[in-house]
């Protein structure tokens, strides 16, 4: 199983004494879960019959993004959010947190496999309805980390942030830094019209969504949560694609009831909220060890793909 620099190795004493101090309870057998490239995740079966995931953040040495800064503390946070004010979302339940350190509930179900779950993607689309009805009080990140009272001003500083640690990993970006500068406030405008801070999950690739047949099952990794634009979240359900061409996407389908209507606005804030994944793709490279050549096709595509939205954009 690929692993990240940021993913800590465990050792079955390990499990069991975070198991012990979290839920005062042993484990009786545990299971490495694969998906995810910043913390460590395991399946822990307990002494008392339940089954439970265990999430370890990195340890605080290790260097991070600047967005990662506080992540699995954040994750709780998500999960307590949905599950208060969306609570027909099934997200799991948070059993401890502390620090670095998480345990919810074990939900059913697997992760969805590309091109495939038509009807799981379609109720996925109205459970991100139904959470993006929740309102923060600023847009951008919690905490400390990149935010501002509008959107145009949050998404700026969130794209310099990536800028930086482009800096700070000597990654050598496709197209000039200030390019994507120029790209960004351009669309000041037209970023300006989003007026309400929408609850984000930002990270809704097939990986973290689970189902058991044809039935959303959960919603998972809701670490990299964030408050802004709901068109932000339209663009990892179609990862490397672009959804507007996809009138009919499943997930539009469940999130607006029908086909999404498509005008300029709307183009260009999908093109800048790919834009911005794109580069982080591309920035987080060397922070995950994705330095050999088993990783030059993806890298290959996404800077290919960066390059095209700068383009677009002008």
């Amino acid at each position: 199983m690929y692993r990240s620099p940021t993913q800590r190795v465990l050792t079955r004493a390990d499990l069991d004494r975070y198991a012990s101090d979290a839920l005062g309870v042993g484990i009786r057998a545990a299971t490495e879960l694969s998906g995810g490239g910043f913390a460590a995740v395991w399946r822990l079966d307990l002494v008392d019959g339940r089954s439970v995931v265990l999430k370890l953040g990195p340890p605080p040495e290790t260097p991070l993004l600047r967005y990662e800064a506080d992540v699995i503390a954040a994750e709780a946070d998500y999960f307590r959010l949905v599950a208060t004010h969306a609570p027909a979302v099934p997200v799991p339940t948070v059993l401890y947190h502390d620090g670095d350190l998480l345990v919810t509930t074990l939900l059913p179900g697997t992760a969805i496999e590309p091109g495939s779950a038509p009807e799981v993607r379609r109720q996925l689309g109205a459970a991100v309805a139904a959470v993006h009805t929740i309102t923060g009080d600023r847009f951008g990140y919690p905490g400390s980390r990149s935010h501002a009272d509008n959107w145009p001003d949050a998404f700026a500083a969130m794209i310099e942030d990536i800028l930086a640690d482009a800096v700070d990993w000597a990654v050598e970006l496709p197209v000039p830094p200030d390019a994507i500068r120029a790209a960004v406030a351009a669309h000041h405008a037209i970023l300006s019209t989003v007026d309400r801070p929408a609850l984000l999950h930002f990270d809704l690739w097939d990986g973290n969504v689970l189902a058991v047949g044809d039935r959303l099952t959960g919603l998972v990794d809701g670490e990299r949560y964030l408050y802004g634009d709901p068109l932000l979240d339209f663009v990892s359900p179609a990862v490397l694609r672009r959804i507007e061409t996809e009138p009919e996407h499943p997930f539009v389908l469940g999130y607006h009831g029908g086909p999404m209507t498509v005008d300029d606005s709307t183009r260009r804030r999908l093109a800048l909220y790919r834009l911005h994944l794109d580069l982080l793709m591309v920035v987080e490279m060397p922070s995950r060890g994705m330095t050999g050549p088993e990783h030059k096709r993806r890298d290959d595509l996404v800077r290919a793909l960066l390059v095209e939205e700068v383009e677009a954009l002008r």
